[in-house]
């Protein structure tokens, strides 16, 4: 089981689960998808960010920062910093780069050798895995493309007995969008603030 103690403290997820972290712009979604790594990343688990936002040297420190840790068991497929254009791009042990977000079949591949590697090289039983974000995706491609796409991703985290946990912008999609994608997912942590700037979050299909 996957704890979620520090996070959300009701919690632990069976290997295999996907979840959905979904709510507005500027409401905690990203930083409560790292801090579920983070609290992995302490007890010596695998950590792999599908990255469509931040570059990884970002996120290197960054993940670092919240673990308390040089954490020795990351992986990063980083889908932004070849489209920018910037030319140190070779991959190394920590990170590979993808062209875009649009190269989902490039992204996938690259996922599937890190969880290859931490598997049996490394022989990390237990990874988390986050995309940031499906939002960016889908301005970059269409919903079916997208679908398939997160279809095949879903179910390769299943398969490696992972925790997988996905971000999204649950405004900047219309209800339908947000409905087809939600049956990829097991559970859906969503994330709402009131006009006084009070968060409440909630779960559905994680226990």
């Amino acid at each position: 089981m996957y704890d979620l103690a520090d996070v959300l403290p009701e919690e632990s997820i069976a290997p295999g689960t996907n979840v959905l972290i979904a709510g507005p712009p500027l409401t905690g979604k990203r930083h409560l998808a790292l801090e579920v790594l983070a609290s992995g990343a302490t007890n010596g688990e695998g950590t792999i960010v599908v990255t469509t936002k931040d570059s990884a040297n970002k996120l290197v420190s960054e993940i670092a920062d919240r673990s308390g840790t040089e954490h020795s068991h990351l992986g990063i497929v980083d889908c932004v910093t070849k489209q920018r254009g910037i030319e140190t791009t070779d991959d190394d042990p920590r990170i590979k780069y993808a062209s875009s977000p649009v190269d989902m079949t490039g992204i996938g591949i690259k996922l599937s050798e890190f969880l290859q590697e931490f598997y049996e090289v490394r022989g990390l039983t237990e990874n988390r895995v986050l995309l940031h974000s499906v939002s960016t995706l889908l301005m970059y491609s269409n919903l079916q493309t997208v679908f398939r796409f997160l279809h095949v991703f879903t179910g390769r985290i299943q398969s490696a007995d992972a925790l997988g946990v996905y971000v999204i912008d649950s405004t900047a999609h219309d209800d339908q969008t947000m409905n087809t994608l939600k049956q990829l997912f097991d559970g859906v942590i969503e994330i709402e603030e009131n006009q006084a700037g009070e968060q409440t979050i909630r779960t559905a299909g994680l226990s």
